[in-house]
C-alpha cells in the first residue's frame, strides 16, 4: 500500500536529487533536500483538506491528481508562477523574465519579493474563505464545541463569510496604506494592489467553489437517475450508457483542488527564497515536497484516516485559517517560515490527539455496554 501510493514520490525524489547534483553539485543537493522538507512541513494541512475533496473522486481522477496535477504544481506554481509574477510586476516580456530568473538571481528574488503583497492578498483571501465557510457551517461532529456552536448559528446569515472576508480585506488594505505612509515606505501605492488582489482571490474562490459544488450536486442527482436506469435495464435486459456528467463533475473538482493547492503554495514559494534564490533549485525542492503532499493526500483517502480520526479535518481548517491570517500579516511584516509550519503542525497534532481520545472514550463506552448486556443475560 505504501509503495503503491508513494512510489511516484520516491521516484521523483531520486530524479530530483540526481538532477540537483548535476545542476549545482552537492550544495544544490543539500538545498533541494531542505526545501523538500520545508514544503512538506508547510503543506501537511493541505494534504488533509485535499483528502476531504479527493475521497469523492474515482481512482482514475486520484491518479490524474498524482500525475497531471503534479506537473501543474511543480512547473506551474513552483517554476512558471514566480516568473509570470516577475514578468507582470516588472513589465518584462516572458523571455526577459526567464533570462532574469536564470542569470540574475538576486534581481529576480527582489522582484518576486516586491510582488509579495499581491500574492499574499490573493492567497490569504482564498484560504480565509475556505476557513470561514467551514467554521460557519453547522456540522454534526464538532471539535471545539464552545466556539463552533455559536459560529454555526451565525452562519445561518446569508453571505456572512464573504462579508467577514471583505471587512478583513478592507482593514488589511487600509492598515497597509497607513503603515507605509507613516514610515515613508516606497509601497504606498500597493494598498490598491492589495485590495484588488484580495477581491480577485475572493472571486476566484466563489467561482471555482461554486462550480465544483454545482457539479457535485448534479453528479449526485445523475448517479441516482443512473442507478434507477440500471435497475430498469436489468429488468428489460438492455445495456445503459454511462453518464457524461460524471466526467464534468470530476473535472471541476479537480480544478478546485488545483486552485486550492496553488493557494497553499504561496507561502512555500515565497519562503523558499530564504533558502535559495535559484529558481531551478526552488522548483526541484518544492516539487519533491509537493509530490509527497499529493501522495499523502491519496494515502489518507485510501486508508480512511479522515473517517477514523474525525477531528483531523477540523484541525486542518483551523490551520488554513491561521495560514490565511499569516499571509495577510506578511504583507507588512516578516513572519519566519518555521512559525507558519509549526502552527499548522501543532493544530493538526492537537486535532489528531483529540480524535484518538474520542475513539478511546467511544470504545470504553461500547465495552461497558457489552459488559452490562452480558450480565443481564
Amino acid at each position: 500500500m505504501v509503495l503503491k501510493t508513494f512510489g511516484w514520490s520516491f521516484a521523483v525524489t531520486a530524479l530530483g536529487l540526481v538532477a540537483a547534483v548535476f545542476y549545482g553539485g552537492w550544495t544544490a543537493f543539500g538545498l533541494v533536500a531542505i526545501l523538500s522538507v520545508l514544503e512538506v512541513s508547510l503543506s501537511f494541512d493541505n494534504a488533509v483538506v485535499n483528502a476531504g475533496v479527493l475521497k469523492k473522486m474515482s481512482e482514475f481522477w486520484q491518479k490524474i491528481f498524482l500525475t497531471i496535477g503534479i506537473l501543474i504544481a511543480v512547473f506551474g506554481m513552483r517554476l512558471v508562477f514566480p516568473v509570470v509574477i516577475v514578468s507582470i510586476t516588472a513589465q518584462l516580456g516572458p523571455i526577459e523574465a526567464i533570462d532574469l530568473a536564470l542569470n540574475d538571481h538576486e534581481r529576480y528574488e527582489e522582484l518576486v519579493t516586491d510582488a509579495h503583497p499581491a500574492i499574499a492578498a490573493f492567497g490569504g483571501m482564498f484560504l480565509l474563505m475556505i476557513f470561514l465557510d467551514f467554521i460557519f457551517e453547522d456540522r454534526e461532529i464538532k471539535w471545539l464545541a464552545w466556539l463552533e456552536r455559536p459560529l454555526a448559528k451565525l452562519g445561518k446569515i446569508d453571505m456572512l463569510a464573504a462579508c467577514v472576508a471583505l471587512i478583513i480585506l478592507l482593514i488589511t488594505a487600509t492598515t497597509f496604506a497607513v503603515h507605509a505612509h507613516q514610515y515613508g515606505g516606497v509601497h504606498v501605492d500597493k494598498s490598491s494592489t492589495v485590495l484588488l488582489a484580495g477581491v480577485a482571490g475572493l472571486v476566484t474562490y466563489m467561482v471555482v467553489g461554486g462550480l465544483s459544488g454545482f457539479f457535485e450536486e448534479k453528479l449526485e442527482e445523475e448517479e441516482e437517475r443512473e442507478h434507477e436506469a440500471e435497475e430498469e435495464a436489468k429488468r428489460a435486459g438492455k445495456p445503459v450508457s454511462a453518464a457524461k456528467l460524471v466526467g464534468k463533475a470530476a473535472f471541476f473538482m479537480f480544478m478546485y483542488l488545483e486552485v486550492l493547492d496553488a493557494s497553499f503554495s504561496f507561502d512555500g514559494v515565497i519562503g523558499a527564497f530564504a533558502v535559495s534564490n535559484d529558481p531551478v533549485v526552488i522548483a526541484l525542492g518544492l516539487g519533491i515536497g509537493a509530490m509527497y503532499v499529493r501522495s499523502l493526500t491519496v494515502y489518507l483517502v485510501r486508508q480512511g484516516t479522515l473517517d477514523d480520526y474525525v477531528y483531523l479535518e477540523h484541525g486542518a481548517h483551523y490551520a488554513i485559517g491561521a495560514l490565511a491570517v499569516i499571509l495577510l500579516i506578511t504583507i507588512q511584516y516578516e513572519v519566519p517560515e518555521v512559525v507558519t509550519g509549526l502552527i499548522g503542525v501543532a493544530l493538526i497534532a492537537w486535532s489528531f490527539w483529540s480524535s484518538v481520545r474520542r475513539n478511546q472514550r467511544l470504545k470504553a463506552h461500547e465495552e461497558k455496554e457489552e459488559a452490562l448486556a452480558a450480565k443481564e443475560v
